[in-house]
Order: structure tokens, then C-alpha cells, then sequence
């Protein structure tokens, strides 16, 4: 806690940071400090400047509603340096096929001033960790997520079959992303997730559309806070996703936002906070 102005700000820690910022009478505190609770003592920052989307949808991707140009142009509103459009790879059903992702060096890498990365979200289709693109094909891409979704995957796998999906994965050395590791549908090991993404250099996402209401994804924000707390641990670091299927939501990032700063989330640990090391992890230019 700290005094400012005679008045006493306290932050509860709760999961894997802090809970919330109260204003109390230091009288107040004596009932939390005789019931044990823990304390923390931090200052109130500036807000976490992103620079880039890592996960975002066209309408290539059959059910996702805007175009290149237009999805440029809302993260250009939104500030960002860098957006990735990762259209779903070819087994999700509606979305584009190989000759897509083989015929991509024909985009220009420029939009609206805005960087564009153009990649895949590879589904992952098994325990084993297959992928439905070749590895040929996705070292040629700016930038690879995968992820489990249940058209490809499935959802009746273990907790172990999930957790050995994602190690496997994580062990190719062209994916750079685990796509919104946060669903409880398709529970798993978080702390095994996150010591192999620090062994392989893999990043983990956080990802914006999880968090909506609206979601079918399951438990997400609850999965986030832990999979963050173990991130931090580890010195792990995130990527930001807003995993956009329309212009309005690119570079949208409410609710990472939200998390990040509930936990208090150390901004190093938020690669897409530094364009230049955004690059460097990319091998991009």
C-alpha cells in the first residue's frame, strides 16, 4: 500500500497478480491484514503502449468479413505499427486453400503506412501435433500461429492428449505462435505449456476475442491469468492477438488490456510492444 493525499491505496493479490485498487482509511486494513491476506505494494502505470496485431482474419478466411485494405486502415485509426493477417489454414471448412498461403509474396507488405505480416493460423489436427500446411510452405510465411479449434481437433481429447498437442507443435521450428491457449473446452498443463514456449522460443498469445462475451471459447480469462502468472515465473513472453474477423476489431485489445494490467503483467514480457524486437523474433525486416 502507499499514501497519497492522506488517502491509502491498496492492491489485493489474487491469481497471478493483483486483484484491484481500493481506497481505504488505513483503520480499513486491519481486518485483511489480520485475516492473512497479502499486500502489495505497486504504483499505478501508464497505459501499455501495443504496436502490433499478431492474429487477425480476412475475408479469405470464409467466415471472417473484410478485406485487406480495410482491415490496414483500422489498425492505421488504432495507432498500430504492424498487423498479421493469418487467414485459418486449409481444413477449417470455408477458408482458403494451399495455393492461398504459396501465392502470398505477391502482397505488398505495406498498407495505409501500416506493416502487414502475412501468415497462416495453422489448425492443429491431432495429438500428435499435426499441421495442415507444409513446412515448406509456412517457412515462406511472415508469420505462423497454430491453434486448436474443434472442426480440426475435436473435442473429445484428454487433458495430457491436449497438452501433448500443443508440446508437439510447439517443437516446429516455423511455428512462432500458440493461438489462444485459454479455452477450457480443451484443458491442459499450463506450467508444461509454458516451459516448453521458453525452451522452443515460442510466443503465447493473448488473446482479445477469447474474452468476449459472446465467445464459445470456455473459462478464458480465468485460463489467461494463469498461463500470465506462470508467463511471469518464467520470464515467458506473450504476444497480443485481437484475433479480428471484421475491420472494427483489428488492433482491438479491451480486454488484453484489461488482464494485463489486473496482474500488473511486466511490460517486457509483451513482445508486441517493441516493433524492433517484434522483428527480431520474426527474422523480418
Amino acid at each position: 500500500m502507499y499514501s497519497r493525499e492522506n488517502v491509502i491505496y491498496c492492491f489485493m493479490a489474487h491469481e497471478c497478480g493483483i486483484l484491484e485498487l481500493v481506497s481505504v482509511e488505513p483503520v480499513l486494513l486491519e481486518p485483511a491484514l489480520a485475516g492473512g491476506y497479502k499486500i502489495n505494494v505497486v504504483q499505478r502505470r501508464m497505459e501499455m503502449k501495443i504496436i502490433a496485431d499478431t492474429h487477425a482474419h480476412t475475408l479469405a478466411s470464409g467466415h471472417a468479413y473484410s478485406t485487406i485494405r480495410e482491415m490496414a486502415a483500422a489498425a492505421k485509426k488504432r495507432g498500430l505499427k504492424a498487423l498479421a493477417l493469418t487467414e485459418h489454414a486449409p481444413e477449417m471448412p470455408g477458408t482458403c486453400g494451399l495455393f492461398y498461403f504459396q501465392n502470398l509474396d505477391v502482397v505488398p507488405r505495406e498498407a495505409d503506412g501500416v506493416r502487414l505480416l502475412m501468415g497462416a493460423e495453422l489448425n492443429i489436427m491431432d495429438p500428435d501435433g499435426t499441421v495442415d500446411l507444409p513446412e515448406k510452405t509456412c517457412r515462406d510465411l511472415d508469420i505462423v500461429v497454430a491453434s486448436i479449434h474443434p472442426p480440426c481437433y475435436g473435442l473429445d481429447h484428454t487433458r495430457e492428449e491436449n497438452t501433448r498437442a500443443y508440446v508437439e507443435v510447439m517443437k516446429k521450428p516455423y511455428v512462432n505462435i500458440i493461438g489462444h491457449p485459454d479455452d477450457g473446452r480443451f484443458p491442459f498443463d499450463y506450467e508444461t505449456i509454458v516451459r516448453t514456449a521458453k525452451e522452443t522460443g515460442t510466443l503465447l498469445e493473448i488473446n482479445n476475442s477469447s474474452m468476449r462475451p459472446q465467445s464459445s471459447r470456455k473459462g478464458t480469462r480465468e485460463n489467461i491469468l494463469t498461463m500470465l502468472d506462470l508467463c511471469r515465473q518464467y520470464e515467458v513472453p506473450v504476444t497480443t492477438g485481437s484475433d479480428a474477423h471484421v475491420d472494427v476489431d483489428a488492433g482491438n485489445f479491451t480486454n488484453v488490456r484489461e488482464v494485463l494490467d489486473y496482474c500488473n503483467f511486466p511490460e517486457e514480457l509483451v513482445i508486441t510492444t517493441d516493433w524492433d524486437r517484434l522483428k527480431e523474433f520474426l527474422g523480418i525486416r
